[in-house]
């Protein structure tokens, strides 16, 4: 499969002048961005990394992604967002992630118009919702889509893969990110950041950033150690779990009371 899609995406660079690019991946430290990352990489495409990250980031995920991007060869750049994360959220309503979102994407345009980038490329599969607005501004072919508001085009890989496909061709690429054992928002393992633990009913504020930080980085050293995905909301202190046992609910409700001081949490099992 792995040289298959390298093929792929090799044929599809010098049909659509890609070779003669430089080429900047968003890279999260993910399977699906690693993967971009790596087969570009085998398809001899000039291509570099840019990762962001803010106060709350889990430093294991990003010292595990500047090992992959040393062992692979590539140029990686480091992008404080802290700041322009607080402008665009705070004051403002969940989730989190959508305004990350835009403050990430206005820095990666930027970063690439002046550090000579002219294409950017991410990790969406043919799982990810993102046809429509975006996507209808694409002609032909979606994987190489020049957005006009953007002014830089974005590459997708990708694209016309399921996320199953994508899983195998990782595992054969021996890929295998560090995970933080997440609960996430689907049953497709995407972690992410523990910002979008807080409730989306609440408006944003620094203490429920440092609070959802805080007590999500206590549970997942035990949903490392008992190898189930657990997460918890903030400030409800729902507790979102895949098939835990009693055990592991024990160590987690610690966790929680010690935050909460000292009332029960509830659990909701996926």
């Amino acid at each position: 499969m792995i040289e298959r899609a390298v093929r792929e995406i090799r044929d599809f660079a010098e049909e659509t002048g890609l070779t003669e690019k430089r080429i900047l991946v968003l890279f999260s430290g993910g399977k699906d961005s690693s993967l971009v990352l790596y087969l570009l990489k085998q398809a001899g495409l000039d291509v570099s990394a840019l990762t962001f990250f803010h106060r709350w980031s889990w430093k294991e995920t990003l010292n595990w992604a500047m090992k992959f991007t040393k062992g692979l060869g590539v140029g990686h750049y480091l992008v404080d967002i802290t700041d322009g994360l607080l402008r665009e959220a705070v004051g403002r309503k969940g989730p989190v992630c959508i305004h990350c979102k835009k403050v990430m994407l206005w820095n990666a345009k930027w970063f690439a118009l002046n550090n000579g980038f002219e294409v950017l490329a991410k990790g969406d599969n043919a799982n990810d919702k993102i046809i429509g607005a975006l996507l209808d501004q694409c002609d032909g072919d979606i994987r190489l889509c020049g957005i006009p508001r953007i002014g830089v085009p974005f590459f997708r890989p990708l694209i016309k893969y399921t996320a199953e496909e994508v899983e195998a061709l990782a595992e054969e690429a021996g890929i295998r990110p560090y995970r933080m054992y997440e609960h996430a928002r689907r049953r497709q393992w995407r972690e992410g950041c523990p910002l979008q633990y807080i409730d989306k009913e609440e408006t944003i504020r620094p203490e429920l950033m440092d609070l959802a930080y805080r007590v999500n980085y206590e549970v997942s050293k035990i949903a490392r150690r008992r190898k189930v995905r657990i997460s918890v909301r903030v400030p409800s202190f729902e507790v979102m779990a895949w098939n835990p046992d009693e055990e592991t609910l024990r160590g987690i409700g610690e966790v929680v009371r010690r935050f909460k001081g000292g009332s029960d949490a509830s659990v909701r099992k996926a």
